[in-house]
């Protein structure tokens, strides 16, 4: 995954640089149990602070995507296959959510536009994320011997 950071952008580099890791997951380019580098050497290939890497990272924990400790660092922790979210994770999400859509409302985007971006970022997610295993012809048989 290629991490770039606009340094001249409003948002900040610690959320540039959440935002990126989760549509990484999104896309499936990071998969639970993947190693990310650690928050000095990111901080080094990035040109940037270690403690902004460290402010990323710990949002990341905190939203239940990323384990980090001292031994194993920073890993995926879980992604779109790791089932579904838990029970704290959807009151957040669907107040952040109702804050894009008022603004795209204030804004006057028209409904059906907004629902057009909502459909085409899913497909992009979904389309990016590598097909499921097919069952083996070995494992269809033994479906059928019970």
């Amino acid at each position: 995954m290629i991490l770039n950071l606009d340094l001249d952008s409003e948002v900040p580099i610690y959320q540039q640089l959440r935002d990126q890791i989760v549509t990484g997951i999104a896309r499936g380019e990071l998969a639970a149990g993947s190693p990310l580098p650690s928050t000095r050497q990111l901080g080094v290939d990035l040109g940037i602070n270690f403690h902004t890497v460290n402010k990323s990272y710990d949002l990341l924990k905190r939203e239940g995507l990323l384990r980090v400790n001292r031994k194993s660092g920073a890993v995926v922790q879980r992604d779109a296959a790791s089932g579904p979210p838990d029970g704290g994770f959807l009151p957040g999400w669907r107040q952040r959510l109702e804050i894009l859509l008022a603004e795209a409302a204030a804004h006057g985007v028209p409904p059906d536009e907004v629902l057009e971006h909502c459909s085409a970022l899913l497909a992009s997610f979904d389309a990016s994320r590598p097909a499921p295993a097919a069952p083996s012809p070995a494992d269809a048989r033994e479906d059928t011997d019970t």
